[in-house]
Formats: C-alpha cells, structure tokens, sequence
C-alpha cells in the first residue's frame, strides 16, 4: 500500500484518522490526504522548477509539502487552520528533517497555521495547490488575495486543482484570468471523472513586457 511505503520512506505520518474530525468553521471541509498516486501522477505529467514555491491550502499533516520537497527539491509552504492537523504537520517535520539532515537540499519548507484566506500571498510564491479544502467562496477569497500579489510583483502563477469541484472550475473559467492549461487524468477517471488533477495558468509578465 503506497500510504505505507511513503509514509515510512518519508519518515511521516499523514493518513486519515480513524475517527474524521470535522473543521469548526463550516466552510471548511474535513481532512483527506492526496494518494499518493495522484502525487507520483501529478510530479510524472507537470514540471515543477527548482525556483518554485508551493503553498499548499489545507495541508493537513503535510502529505504534499513533504512528497514535493523530497522529491522536487523545491520550497512548499503548507496552510492549515486546524491546529491538530497543524501540530500533527509540525511533529511529521521534525521527525522528516532527521532524514534529510545529510542530504543537499536547500529548499525550504514550513508550515503556518492559519486560515487559507487570511495567508499573506508572498512575492515569490506561485504554485498553489487545493484538494477541495473549503467553499468556493474562500477560494474566491484566495484567488483575489493572489491576483493582487501579482499585480504588486508580476510572475507566472498555476492553480493546481485535485479532484476539482465544478464550482471551483467554473470560477477559474468564466470569472478569473486563468486558463486551462493543462488536464492530468487518474488511473480510476474512466469510473470517476473527478480522478483528475487539472492547472490553472496566468502569466502576467507577458503583459508587463508588451
């Protein structure tokens, strides 16, 4: 089971709890970690760059922050506003940072507790990744919060969307400057059309040097 093998490889604990805590806020929806099968299918079909940074809302325990900096080497923030899935994160780094204290990586990664939509969206942070973790209203929130980081410090921006909702897809399509750019399908898609990680794009430099 690759819960297991990562889970030990990474030296972390991120699987669902037996009993599923439900968030106190309403518009915030209970913790699901990626499979790690959409993680190994996602880092497959999309290229992350070393200069990336990542900011993962509603990270839980920190199942993608970690998969991303192990293997990408890349920086990755991971946001989350429950603070037994925050210090849950906390203990997962302690404990993956003795296993990565002899490799080379420079690549930072941190985790802040705090809800999704009060995360001040810094100058070099350009990929951000949901799995359905609260309303599409505080997804609108986040994407304004983006934009107006953008505007502030032009720079190439993806929405990375797991198993995407409509509301938020339709958000993104009709009443956002992001555009598909490109569409990940999952190996179970054919009995599930939510099995798909699908990338938002916006590039405001190309603008900016027109």
């Amino acid at each position: 089971m690759k819960d297991k093998y990562y889970d030990k490889l990474l030296h972390i604990h991120t699987m669902e709890d037996k009993k599923t805590i439900y968030p106190e806020f309403q518009q915030y929806n209970p913790y699901e970690p990626t499979p790690y099968n959409a993680l190994e299918k996602l880092t497959k079909h999309y290229t992350f760059d070393k200069q990336d940074t990542v900011i993962d809302f509603g990270c839980g325990k920190g199942r993608l922050p970690f998969y991303l900096h192990y293997f990408q080497h890349i920086s990755v923030t991971g946001i989350e506003m429950d603070t037994h899935f925050f210090h849950a994160a906390q203990h997962n780094l302690q404990s993956y940072q003795q296993l990565i204290r002899s490799e080379n990586n420079q690549a930072n990664i941190q985790f802040i507790c705090s809800l999704a939509e009060e995360y001040n969206i810094g100058a070099t942070d350009n990929r951000f990744y949901f799995f359905n973790p609260f309303s599409v209203n505080i997804f609108k929130r986040i994407i304004s919060n983006i934009l107006i980081s953008v505007k502030d410090v032009p720079r190439e921006i993806d929405i990375i969307l797991y198993y995407p909702h409509q509301t938020y897809i339709h958000f993104l399509e009709h009443n956002s400057p992001f555009e598909l750019l490109t569409e990940i399908k999952l190996k179970s898609y054919w009995l599930n059309p939510d099995e798909r990680i699908m990338v938002y794009r916006y590039d405001n430099t190309l603008f900016e040097a027109k």
